[in-house]
């Protein structure tokens, strides 16, 4: 590299204890990311599988209780027959037992209504007896021994007891009473005198006494007292068996209606009671109906429960159909690829470690060496091994792109390196892409300093403790000692602190910090110990970055509507390719974090089915979208030609800083005058094709290219900066055979010498012409010129010592011919 390209690189030990460092973390790493992702899909496969099983399980137990569940509708259907007929019966039954019911009520309401007209008038008498019997209670043995004392009674005493022994049907005379109040159990015989039954002879009698004007119980209790009370009794049976002669036809007649009445009672009785066993048969038939109903309706709703469930397995299983296939190839394919990660993360490690300062041929030559090492060493690995593939997710890619990094492989690798290793990154940018990358990546949170900053050391400052991304642009060879400890990482351990010096100050050592450093130098010489505290990457713009670039400009400028929407279908395509993976992810996620039986799990299910309902939708889109973007880009392609003609000339710009350093060219200039000649080079309408609008800015700006380039080149510098201009443009239009222009660029640089044919004149012919010789006859147009050497050595010589070569005609025929302009003469220009 330090011949071709004069760029210095250095390989020192920190690099290979990086590689074997780098080589641990990212095997862990992809291991890990592998595993993780193969087992997502292995448990959302064995979810998928299981719910197929349960459909094939359920199927069968949902037809079994089918058959039990329409025998049990069969049942229930019975149970009513049998409840509507007895629930017949009952209710004609309910209906006499009602209508006697009312009936037997109507008669006892007629029994209570006699009753109580008897109860009214025997009340009349009732208080008078009640009186008595007071005053008969009062009495006592010596009351009526004061009685019995008398030999010979008062008259009011003697006709006392005369109408008290007509009442107990005994004679009147004083010595009968007085036997009869000797009897022991007299005064018991007065209260419990049947008054009730009081014959009519007797109430003659009695009528006689009590309406005498001296039968007063006043007059006759002035004599004597237990006489008195005598008195007052005979007079209450007189009143309450006179009242009770009126009541009793009354009571016949009650007693006759309820003698009636208890026997309709009886009888209703026992229709109530048949009744009840007829209610308590339909009763108990409803309640087997009603259980056999529940029963029914427990197997119709776990069938239906069923059909449910088999209906989301369906769904669920349907609706993950693609993606069982799909899962099923990419968790063989994830498991190869935990097995090729062996000789992978090597390759890796080792591009991290050591490819960044190179450009693309250089890298592809190390990766080819490195891989064609690891399969000696019979390491598993890639057939088709590439970094960026391997060390960054398309996702994160695509976002890289549209914060500006350009979507070429190299610079896919720029960016893999940069957010990768472990060591700061030192970008060598003079097209300021990584530096415009940086700044997007970051956004507003990225600080941005350079050495001659005077606030730089405290910005830093800042972002080592509160872990913010610093941007250290446009540096020189030589970086600030003062940032040493920051390049080295010097961490010192102060107990559950990492700690970094910086300056006098000890700083909280953030993790999150990040320091990104550029410099616009294109072929800078950092020394070794840079090289060892950095990680060099070479971010100079590739050709295929540019005229991507280039292509946006000049459809901006053309089709400024075709542009935008070329911009917003590139976010909308990113954006649902990431929905989709987050989609992916998060069903993945369902699945794995689902307990116990899927398809009980509704929200889970329908969340499932949401999710891929938005995947196909979000799919959809981004067909549509991809379709659009392959429409739009064709559009874009007339244009191709003038970013490619563009492109061209800025290369051929920047390889003359190898003819003198002096010779840098911006490309935000470059972009400027590209934008210049566009506007100069509108001469027709509008409405023209694509492909002659391409003719006319390609040659304006190829014009303007010169024109500009020539004010700063030396007189000696021109003719060489025309031709290869001119050359580059034809070689591209494949005016010029590859080989050919190759050779008027290196001649025979190239050769392998061991395989090379003897040299038949070196006595005039040195080694390095007939290096030039020898590839010269491997061009189709000029092959054969070397057996001519052989073989015409004689006429070769005399051409050769001629003093005008390029008027002599070359010896033989065959090697007198052109081809494109190419004359043979140029083989042996050295040798002159």
């Amino acid at each position: 590299m330090l011949q071709q390209l004069k760029r210095h690189n250095y390989i020192t030990p920190t690099h290979f204890l990086e590689l074997s460092k780098g080589y641990r973390v990212i095997l862990t790493e992809k291991r890990t990311e592998l595993g993780n992702g193969r087992d997502k899909l292995a448990n959302g496969l064995a979810k998928l599988v299981e719910a197929r099983d349960g459909v094939e399980v359920m199927s069968v137990e949902l037809e079994k209780k089918k058959v039990v569940c329409a025998q049990s509708q069969k049942d229930c259907e019975n149970l009513l027959v049998e409840i509507v007929s007895e629930r017949r019966v009952a209710d004609e039954q309910r209906k006499q037992v009602e209508g006697d019911s009312e009936r037997i009520g109507k008669e006892e309401i007629e029994c209570k209504a006699i009753a109580d007209d008897a109860e009214a008038e025997l009340n009349v008498a009732l208080p008078a007896l009640q009186k008595a019997m007071a005053e008969v209670e009062k009495l006592d043995k010596s009351a009526i021994s004061e009685i019995k004392a008398y030999k010979s009674p008062p008259k009011q005493v003697e006709t006392v007891l005369a109408a008290v022994m007509i009442l107990f049907g005994n004679k009147t005379d004083w010595t009968t009473a007085k036997k009869v109040l000797g009897e022991a159990n007299f005064l018991q015989s007065i209260k419990g005198y049947d008054k009730d039954n009081v014959s009519a002879t007797i109430m003659k009698k009695i009528k006689g006494y009590v309406s005498h004007a001296d039968f007063k119980p006043e007059a006759v209790g002035a004599v004597s007292k237990a006489a008195g009370a005598l008195c007052t009794w005979v007079h209450a049976i007189y009143i309450y068996a006179s009242v009770a002669k009126e009541v009793a036809p009354k009571r016949a007649r009650l007693k006759g209606a309820q003698e009636s009445l208890a026997v309709k009672q009886a009888s209703l009785q026992k229709a109530q009671e048949e009744l009840a066993e007829v209610t308590a048969k339909v009763n108990r038939l409803k309640q087997k109906y009603d259980d056999s109903v529940g029963e029914k309706n427990r197997l119709r709703a776990e069938a239906d429960q069923m059909e449910l469930l088999l209906d989301r397995a369906d769904k669920l299983v349907k609706g993950l159909a693609g993606e069982n296939e799909r899962w099923r190839a990419s968790i063989g394919q994830l498991q190869n690829e935990i097995g090729r990660s062996l000789g992978d993360a090597l390759v890796a490690a080792a591009f991290l470690s050591y490819a960044g300062p190179f450009d693309t041929q250089y890298r592809s030559n190390l990766v080819g060496g490195w891989l064609s090492a690891v399969r000696e060493q019979q390491l598993p690995s890639t057939e088709n091994f590439t970094f960026a593939s391997f060390c960054a997710l398309p996702t994160d890619v695509r976002q890289w792109n549209i914060q500006g990094l350009p979507a070429d492989n190299f610079s896919t690798e720029n960016g893999a390196i940069s957010v990768r290793c472990s060591r700061w990154p030192l970008m060598i940018d003079p097209q300021n892409q990584a530096n415009k990358w940086v700044r997007k990546m970051e956004e507003s949170q990225l600080h941005i300093v350079d050495l001659k900053s005077k606030d730089m050391l405290r910005k830093i400052e800042n972002g080592i403790v509160y872990g913010l991304p610093v941007l250290l642009q446009d540096v020189l060879e030589e970086l600030d000692p003062a940032l040493e400890p920051v390049l080295a990482k010097a961490l010192i351990k102060v107990g559950n602190r990492e700690v970094l010096r910086l300056g006098d100050k000890e700083l909280d050592y953030n993790k999150d910090f990040k320091l990104y450093i550029t410099t616009k130098l294109a072929n800078p010489h950092y020394t070794p110990e840079v090289s060892t505290k950095t990680t060099i990457i070479n971010f100079a713009v590739k050709q295929q970055g540019l005229e991507a670039q280039l292509l946006g400009i000049v459809v901006q400028k053309e089709q400024p509507t075709l542009e935008r929407q070329k911009a917003d279908l590139t976010l909308r395509v990113a954006a649902g390719k990431q929905k989709l993976v987050d989609l992916e992810d998060e069903i993945l996620r369902l699945l794995s974090e689902a307990e116990g039986s899927l398809l009980e799990n509704e929200t889970l299910v329908d969340t499932l089915q949401q999710s891929k309902l938005t995947s196909d939708e979000v799919t959809r889109q981004l067909n549509e979208a991809e379709e659009t973007e392959i429409k739009i880009d064709a559009k874009r392609e007339e244009f191709r030609p003038a970013a490619i003609r563009s492109s061209i000339a800025y290369f051929v710009l920047d390889d003359m800083g190898r003819v003198d350093p002096m010779y840098q060219f911006s490309l935000d200039a470059y972009v400027d005058l590209f934008n210049q000649s566009m506007d100069k080079s509108r001469t027709s309408p509008k409405n023209i094709t694509g492909t002659e609008r391409c003719r006319q800015i390609n040659v304006a700006h190829t014009l303007s290219v010169y024109q500009y380039t020539c004010r700063g080149l030396f007189e000696r510098d021109k003719l060489l900066f025309a031709l290869q201009l001119c050359l580059r443009i034809m070689t591209s239009e494949n005016k010029v055979p590859k080989q050919e222009f190759d050779f008027l660029c290196y001649g025979g640089a190239g050769i392998e010498r061991a395989d090379q044919r003897p040299n038949p004149c070196p006595e005039w012919i040195d080694a390095g012409a007939w290096d030039n010789i020898t590839a010269l006859d491997s061009i189709p147009a000029c092959m054969g010129i070397a057996s001519a050497f052989e073989q015409g050595q004689r006429d070769w010589r005399a051409w050769f010592t001629s003093s005008e070569p390029e008027e002599t005609p070359l010896p033989g025929k065959s090697t007198s011919k052109r081809h494109n302009g190419i004359d043979t003469n140029q083989a042996t220009g050295k040798t002159r």
